[in-house]
C-alpha cells in the first residue's frame, strides 16, 4: 500500500513575526509536573525533545495567570512570579536551541472542579458563581475582579514576549473561565459582561485580547483556543449557525486575535452538516470562512478513537485518520493541525511522518500521562 503524500503538512507558514517550517502544532496538554507552580529541567527537556522531533509550533501546557485560585491542581505551572518565569525562560531557551518555535498557553480554570481533591486557598471565581448550569461553585466576579483578570492576562503575555517566546495562546475553551463567560448556562450576568447573545457574552474575552494586543505590540502573534463542547457537557454548542459563529469569533479577531485554535473531539466531523453535508467544513474550517483568520484544527489526530475516549483506555492507532487529515489540509480547509495525545508517547511523531516512517510511529499509551517522556 503506497505511503500517503504528507507534503501538505510540511509547507512553511508566516503569521506576523512567527515563521513556521511546517503546519504541525503540538497541542497544549495539562501535565501536572510543576511543583509549587515552577517548571523544572524535566519540563525543559520534554519540550526540547518535541522541537528536536520537528514540531512546527509547540504550545505549552496550560499555565495560569496571576489571580487567586486560577488553577485547579497544585502541579499546574504559574506564568507569573520570578521563579516560575525563570523556569519558563529555561524552557524557551531549550526549544530555541533545538530550532523550535513555542508559545505558552495562558489560562484561568474558573470554577471548574479540582483535580485529585486539591483545593486552593481562595474562593474560585467565575461569571456567575457556577461551574455548569445549576451547579453553584465559588463566587461571581465583580467588575474589579474582571478588570484585574484582564490585566493579569496582559501582563503574562508581555512576560512571554520578554522571555523570548514566539507567540502566546489564550485559553478560551473547554468550560474554563473565559468559556464560562461565553456559555449562556454559566453566564447569568445582567451587566455589560452578560446578555442573551454570544456577542454580548464575548465582551470579557474581547477585553482580554485587546489588552494582550496592547501589551505585546502589533507584530507578536496572538492565538486563541475556543470550543463548542465543554468538559462539563460534551453536547453544548455556543453557535448553532455560521452567523452565530461569526458573531462570536469575528469580534475577537477584530480585537487582535491572529489565529483561532478551534478544539473539537474529532477533526473530521462537520460543524454544520445541515449546510454542507457529512463531509463539510469542520469547526476550524468554518471559523476561517466566517472570520478570515488563520485557524488550527485539532481532534484525535493519530488516535484510533476521539481524544476523550482514548485518554485512559487502550492504545490509539498511530496512523488513524491521517488520510482524512491530508485531504483537508490539501484543500486548505484550515491552516495548521494540532496533534495532542500522539505527542505524549512519541516526541518524534512529526519527524517520522515527514520521513515516511509510518511503521515507527508509536500509538498513544496511557502510561505516558504519568511521566514526561
Amino acid at each position: 500500500m503506497p505511503s500517503p503524500d504528507t507534503s501538505s503538512l510540511f509547507r512553511p507558514l508566516a503569521i506576523r513575526s512567527l515563521e513556521l517550517k511546517n503546519r504541525v502544532v503540538m497541542a497544549p496538554m495539562t501535565r501536572l509536573f510543576a511543583p509549587e507552580g515552577v517548571p523544572g529541567p524535566a519540563s525543559a527537556d520534554y519540550y526540547r525533545r518535541r522541537a528536536e522531533g520537528r514540531a512546527g509550533l509547540i504550545l505549552s501546557e496550560g499555565t495560569v495567570v496571576n489571580r487567586p485560585a486560577s488553577r485547579n491542581d497544585s502541579g499546574i505551572p504559574f506564568f507569573h512570579g520570578n521563579e516560575a518565569l525563570r523556569g519558563w525562560k529555561n524552557v524557551i531557551d531549550a526549544v530555541h536551541g533545538a530550532g523550535g518555535r513555542m508559545g505558552p498557553q495562558l489560562w484561568h480554570t474558573g470554577a471548574t472542579r479540582y483535580i485529585n481533591g486539591w483545593e486552593p486557598d481562595a474562593p474560585v471565581e467565575s461569571p456567575s458563581g457556577l461551574d455548569a448550569p445549576g451547579d453553584a461553585r465559588g463566587v461571581a466576579m465583580t467588575e474589579e475582579d474582571i478588570s484585574d483578570t484582564v490585566a493579569a492576562f496582559a501582563k503574562a503575555a508581555a512576560d512571554a514576549k520578554r522571555l523570548g517566546f514566539d507567540t502566546v495562546e489564550i485559553h478560551g475553551a473547554h468550560g474554563y473561565l473565559i468559556d464560562q463567560f461565553f456559555w449562556a448556562g454559566t453566564n447569568l450576568r445582567t451587566d455589560r459582561y452578560g446578555g442573551p447573545t454570544i456577542k454580548q457574552r464575548s465582551r470579557f474575552a474581547g477585553e482580554i485580547v485587546s489588552a494582550v494586543r496592547e501589551a505585546v505590540g502589533p507584530e507578536f502573534p496572538i492565538i486563541m483556543r475556543v470550543s463548542q463542547w465543554k468538559q462539563q457537557d460534551f453536547s453544548v454548542r455556543l453557535a448553532e449557525t455560521p452567523a452565530e459563529m461569526e458573531a462570536w469569533l469575528l469580534p475577537l479577531v477584530e480585537a487582535g486575535v491572529d489565529v483561532l485554535h478551534v478544539s473539537q473531539r474529532r477533526f473530521w466531523e462537520p460543524e454544520f452538516p445541515e449546510i454542507d453535508g457529512e463531509n463539510g467544513l469542520n469547526g476550524a474550517g468554518w471559523a476561517k470562512k466566517v472570520t478570515g483568520a488563520v485557524t488550527i484544527g485539532v481532534g484525535s489526530v493519530g488516535l484510533g478513537n476521539d481524544v476523550t475516549a482514548s485518554a485512559f483506555v487502550g492504545k490509539g492507532s498511530p496512523t488513524a485518520s491521517l488520510d482524512r487529515l491530508i485531504d483537508r489540509m490539501e484543500r486548505d480547509e484550515f491552516d495548521l493541525i494540532a496533534v495532542g495525545r500522539a505527542f505524549l508517547s512519541d516526541p518524534n511523531w512529526v519527524a517520522k511522518v515527514e520521513d515516511g516512517d509510518f511503521s515507527e510511529l508509536k500509538g498513544f499509551d496511557p502510561a505516558s500521562l504519568s511521566e514526561l517522556v
